[in-house]
């Protein structure tokens, strides 16, 4: 059963990982276009950066259910 917790945990922080590498590749992804092609964003009602809120706020959501479920794990972990 022990395993089993340690292989969630580190599935886990691949998931935390890959969620702040995506967020971080994006923006950066953004930010280079937006300095490219500013014409394309002045068009939009919206500022250039909204899609990054938007895929920061999602990163964010998904991470702390993430760290929610790592300290169950924990925990679990600990009364074993």
């Amino acid at each position: 059963m022990l395993e089993k917790f340690k292989k969630w945990n580190i599935n886990l922080n691949i998931i935390i990982g890959s969620f702040i590498g995506v967020f971080t590749g994006h923006s950066i992804y953004r930010y280079f276009h937006y300095r490219k092609y500013p014409g394309l964003y002045e068009m939009q009602s919206a500022p250039w950066y909204t899609s990054i809120q938007i895929y920061g706020l999602g990163a964010v959501i998904v991470i702390f259910i993430v760290i929610i479920l790592k300290l169950l794990i924990k925990r679990k972990l600990n009364d074993n």
